[in-house]
């Protein structure tokens, strides 16, 4: 079996790979995307880092292709859509840099407070002064964490040895869950106003886009520290420049851009109190071994054993078992996806019912699917058909199940159900002819959609003019509507409008709609 390696990988992956009787390393780091697709006709197994763009062109090129493995977390260079149409696993290494990423983290916190970077800069040119170069300390200072998985669980660890306090934004945490990681629950407004440092930990989606902005630099305490080792999408960076220059923010350490590289006019590179790094966050000797020796392992596994590891769009399973659910897992996963993005309460549990034919099959992996669906948005893409079950209960979410043959007029049906102490949201999907995956419900709604593509959920007041107030919005603003279906329980109560629109919404077009008395809420959802 051929394997192809197309990044830098560590002399101990490749190794690894070498030892392997069976299997014919082909190592081209930095090869040409003509050369690559000549090569990929021939192999087996396909391992990446960041470099390597692998298309759809490129799979579809590739009639052998089992495996694909990404050494690192991020997967944003991988065609998932296409993997799950040729039927080929994707994993990634979502562990092996957890404790760099931190550590960079703080590293990056310790500098700005600092200013090593500045400092270390002047020695070099001669100028051996330590007053322009006054830092702040550490101790006792609060630190803000803005989401809290794995990589901000090891901050808090490393924050409270150097004696300061820890508040935590994460609104699909627990207040338990939160205080066990000795970290406070807080509001964001709370977190801004009384964080001395300010770290970014959430993955990037329509909810976190330009999560800091003008509007939430205006709330931050004055004279904080900022650190974004996460995605330089999270950040508005005409913001950004605003509140660095007029002392909103006391300074600014960046691992990434919203564009990257940043162009070498780029403003912020200009400041003084921003300090940078070229994506160093997993950038050490020892998480550069552990990534592609765990990458290398998952395809070992997979091509002699039939093991998936860390996989991001199959469960476990034998590849027989695999065939007949892959639709079900298709359709789980985008119901689990479309309520994350739907969310807009807290909630620590978790209700599955399975309906209809499917009941026929293993449930285990569809569940998996859903919780990976509801986990990604709100996590990021380090979650997984492994880890998924493993941190719902990490995260003290409870997870119940219940099946029945009886599908309520479909012939199977899915309903997923998210419970806390502000009420519950649901959806509902089915499978259409064997393969079609179809949204059926919206919490008491019958409604009936397509759950890909750019999607616009309103629940509104059942009054006149609503459709026309959806159609001139959107019409004004040159988006086409490609699908829509209404739903009411009565005459004169409440309904729910699904909609199926060509492009993303802009976010001016929905404070437009939600301005309206008669909306009740109005979200857009994109599923890929």
């Amino acid at each position: 079996m051929n394997v192809l390696v197309c990044d830098t990988f560590s002399a101990e992956g490749l190794q690894l790979l070498r030892d392997t009787a069976g299997l014919q390393l082909d190592y081209q780091p930095g090869i040409r995307p003509e050369q690559l697709l000549e090569r990929i006709a021939t192999t087996d197994a396909l391992l990446v880092r960041g470099g390597t763009a692998v298309t759809a062109e490129l799979m579809a090129a590739a009639p052998r292709l089992k495996i694909i493995a990404r050494a690192g977390i991020g997967v944003e260079n991988i065609d998932l859509a296409a993997a799950n149409r040729q039927g080929i696993v994707v994993t990634n290494t979502p562990t092996g840099s957890t404790t760099t990423m931190a550590e960079h983290a703080i590293a990056m916190m310790l500098s700005l407070a600092r200013r090593i970077p500045q400092a270390s800069l002047a020695v070099k040119q001669g100028r051996w002064q330590s007053a322009p170069f006054t830092g702040t300390d550490i101790y006792g200072k609060t630190l803000g964490l803005i989401g809290g998985g794995k990589i901000a669980r090891r901050v808090i660890e490393y924050a409270h040895g150097l004696h300061m306090d820890v508040n935590l934004y994460d609104p699909y945490l627990s207040e338990e869950v939160i205080k066990r990681l000795g970290a406070r629950k807080v509001s964001l407004d709370t977190l801004l106003a009384t964080a001395d440092f300010l770290s970014l930990h959430v993955p990037l989606n329509l909810e976190t886009e330009h999560l800091l902005n003008a509007r939430t630099f205006a709330r931050l305490k004055k004279g904080c520290y900022l650190v974004n080792c996460a995605l330089g999408g999270l950040i508005d960076e005409e913001a950004l420049l605003q509140a660095l220059q007029d002392g909103t923010l006391a300074g600014a350490a960046l691992d990434t851009f919203a564009v990257e590289p940043p162009a070498i006019d780029n403003p912020l590179l200009q400041l003084d109190n921003v300090i940078c790094t070229p994506h160093l966050r997993a950038a050490t000797a020892e998480a550069q071994i552990n990534v592609t020796r765990q990458a290398a392992q998952q395809v070992i596994d997979y091509l002699y054993s039939g093991i998936v590891r860390n996989a991001l769009n199959v469960p476990s399973v034998n590849a027989d078992l695999l065939d007949s659910l892959r639709p079900y897992l298709e359709l789980a996963e985008r119901l689990g996806s479309l309520l994350a993005q739907m969310l807009h309460k807290p909630f620590s549990s978790i209700r599955i019912e399975y309906a209809g034919s499917l009941v026929q099959h293993p449930t285990e992996p569809l569940t998996t699917a859903l919780l990976k669906g509801l986990l990604t948005p709100i996590i990021g893409s380090r979650i997984n058909y492994v880890n998924a079950p493993h941190i719902v209960r990490e995260r003290g979410i409870s997870v119940t199940e219940t099946r029945t043959n009886i599908a309520q007029g479909f012939s199977n049906m899915i309903r997923l159900t998210v419970c806390g102490d502000e009420g519950s949201q649901s959806v509902s999907g089915a499978l259409f002819g064997g393969d079609e995956c179809r949204i059926v419900g919206i919490d008491e709604y019958e409604v009936e959609g397509l759950p890909v593509g750019h999607l616009l959920v309103i629940k509104n007041e059942d009054r006149p003019g609503v459709l026309a107030l959806l159609g001139t919005a959107l019409a004004q603003a040159d988006i086409n509507v490609a699908m829509m279906n209404l739903s009411r329980r009565k005459s004169g109560g409440k309904a729910v409008s699904l909609l199926t629109v060509d492009q993303a919404v802009p976010e001016a077009v929905m404070r437009q709609l939600r301005a309206d008395d008669r909306i009740l809420s109005a979200l857009q959802v994109y599923l890929p």
